[in-house]
């Protein structure tokens, strides 16, 4: 699921604290603030292990942050019907257990937030997974638009945990089994010591993986139980981005923002046909002709030149030197083993191989546009 940066630094006092929070300190992390609460950026392994153990074997990430809610309403189609007013994607469609990525959109067509929207397993109802930075924006922006009838209930006692890498199903089916029967932006209900787990095969890293909601008072049990698994590390927030980065997964606050619309960020594959014909979601007058036009601009993947880093706000040139765009994300990253970045430039310029150049301590680094993900992703899909 999709992470976002911290704006503001309260103190450790005002941080909010996750259920694993002890847990953290006992592994030795490195707690900063992120989006409200003290999170780890990593543990003793450091950032780059971190990252090639997940591309290896399995990581565990803390990502209770996030905001879990569930819309309740008389019946599955009032739910989507509901949410089909304020997000893009065709939620009517949706099978009972899948998953739909989709942006909630302002009038203007921008991005007020990217989440998920999970039918649940007994399709009667939904359930949403929004950005922490943004959950209190998004459960109001929600909540405005509900009908009568139909109630936003946020799930604060509940934790979440990500478990990513190629030996995430080895693992999670060992301490559960049938996990593995999920494929990828699939959810189901497990029940543990006749607690509910709802494990979807989802998350933010590019790799097969889950995403486990658990009661919050449970979190930490379950945690340690796959901590215990050998091929399992915990992994901070440093390496989640480098690993998103490499999946070419954008970060709300950093890749996309209010002003920016789904088609300029490169998420035009959420919006579904009969969406696209119909409308009826906010913003659809400049959504559905950037979709048949094209946009201003557009979100790129670029490959630089050597090891220095291109860094969110840097400028991106032309060959003639030109400022054409801005870097909204970039690092140096283990598997691409490159200097990659995310940019906005004009259509023009998007063409995978184009030339362009990245303004690093005032030198020209020279870049080129390449398509996305810069490390292929390994989800498990259906034959």
């Amino acid at each position: 699921m999709m992470s976002e940066p911290q704006s503001t630094h309260p103190s450790s006092a005002e941080l909010r604290l996750t259920a694993l929070n002890a847990l953290h300190r006992e592994l030795g992390a490195k707690l900063v603030p992120f989006a409200g609460y003290e999170m780890p950026l990593q543990y003793a392994a450091g950032i780059v292990k971190e990252h090639n153990h997940v591309r290896a074997a399995a990581g565990l990430f803390d990502v209770s942050h996030m905001g879990q809610a569930r819309l309740e309403a008389p019946d599955f189609e009032a739910a989507a019907r509901a949410v089909e007013t304020l997000a893009p994607a065709d939620i009517l469609s949706l099978k009972p257990g899948r998953i739909r990525y989709t942006q909630l959109v302002n009038e203007q067509g921008g991005v007020i937030d990217d989440l998920m929207v999970t039918r649940t397993a007994d399709g009667k109802g939904l359930s949403l997974i929004v950005n922490a930075s943004r959950q209190e924006i998004d459960f109001a922006h929600i909540r405005a638009g509900l009908p009568a009838g139909i109630a936003l209930t946020p799930q604060p006692e509940r934790a979440l945990l990500a478990l990513q890498g190629p030996e995430a199903v080895a693992v999670l089916s060992r301490l559960i089994p049938g996990v593995e029967r999920l494929c990828f932006m699939e959810h189901g209900v497990f029940h543990v010591k006749s607690e509910a787990l709802f494990i979807s095969r989802s998350g933010y890293t590019g790799e097969d993986g889950f995403e486990i909601s658990v009661p919050t008072a449970s979190a930490e049990s379950l945690a340690r139980q796959l901590l215990a698994e050998p091929e399992v590390l915990p992994i901070g927030l440093g390496a989640r981005d480098t690993l998103r980065l490499e999946a070419g997964l954008p970060l709300y606050g950093q890749d996309m923002d209010e002003a920016t619309s789904p088609v300029e960020a490169g998420l035009a594959f959420s919006i579904g046909k009969r969406r696209r014909e119909q409308g009826g979601f906010p913003g659809a007058a400049r959504i559905i002709a950037e979709l048949s036009e094209g946009p201003a601009r557009l979100r790129v993947g670029l490959k630089l030149e050597g090891r220095a880093a291109a860094r969110t706000h840097m400028k991106v040139a032309d060959t003639s030197g030109n400022i054409v765009g801005e870097v909204t994300s970039g690092a140096f990253t283990p598997t691409a083993a490159a200097s990659v970045a995310m940019a906005y430039v004009p259509p023009a310029l998007a063409e995978p191989g184009t030339q362009l150049a990245v303004e690093i301590r005032g030198v020209a680094q020279p870049a080129r546009t390449v398509p996305m993900p810069f490390v292929p992703h390994n989800y498990a899909r259906r034959a």
